[in-house]
């Protein structure tokens, strides 16, 4: 938002009005020779943008979440931040990698182990399918393969939720950040202007510049 402010003097002293209003129209009040111009312009916000998806009317930073939620990576393209692309994969694509590595490992062990238990009669430990289980020496060592491999295999389900969770929560704040004023111009500026009067020559004023969001 930005806010703008005039003030004049003549006879009288200066008049000065600091009135914030969250509107693109200006207002003028010429009451005499002490003239004030208050002008506001809204700056663009993220939360008031409409976008469509799937034809519903949403805010931007709802677009962007949805957008990730149902794709990894789109929300980070809706808000073109491409550079960010190979973070989202590298990071799903590892702990995807570790949790599909141990559920293979926890269903080959807890097969072998039902396999091994329900022959009649009893097979080798080395007639057991899979390559890992067969080379078993105990029921007891299979049973602790199963209890590893699976406590291993709910951690990776933690941390693919932990970093899909990251991934969606980036859009998000991406979206709501896009339109940001992140410059250095953010300071009071004080310029010369003419105002308005009662009389046919304008007067001479000042105008004090605020700009925020």
């Amino acid at each position: 938002m930005s806010l703008v402010v005039r003030f004049g003097w003549g006879a009288g002293l200066a008049g000065l009005l600091l009135l914030p209003v969250f509107t693109s129209q200006a207002q003028t009040v010429t009451a005499g020779p002490d003239s004030v111009q208050v002008t506001t312009k809204a700056a663009p916000d993220t939360a008031r943008m409409t976008e469509r998806l799937f034809g519903m009317r949403m805010t931007r930073p709802k677009k962007a979440t949805l957008l990730a939620l149902v794709l990894p990576g789109a929300g980070q393209v809706y808000n073109r931040r491409w550079w960010k692309l190979p973070l989202v994969y590298g990071g799903l694509g590892g702990v995807g990698y570790g949790l599909f590595f141990y559920q293979t490992r926890y269903r080959e062990y807890a097969d072998g182990k039902d396999e091994y238990l329900n022959s009649n009669p009893r097979k080798a430990f080395g007639d057991l399918k899979g390559e890992n289980v067969s080379q078993e020496t105990s029921i007891e060592n299979i049973q602790r393969g199963i209890v590893f491999y699976r406590r291993n295999r709910d951690t990776f389900i933690a941390y693919t939720a932990l970093v899909y969770g990251i991934t969606v929560l980036d859009a998000l704040v991406d979206a709501h950040l896009r339109d940001f004023d992140i410059s250095d111009d953010l300071s009071l500026r004080v310029e010369p202007t003419l105002l308005p009067s009662q009389t046919v020559a304008p007067g001479a004023g000042l105008a004090l510049s605020l700009h925020f969001k």
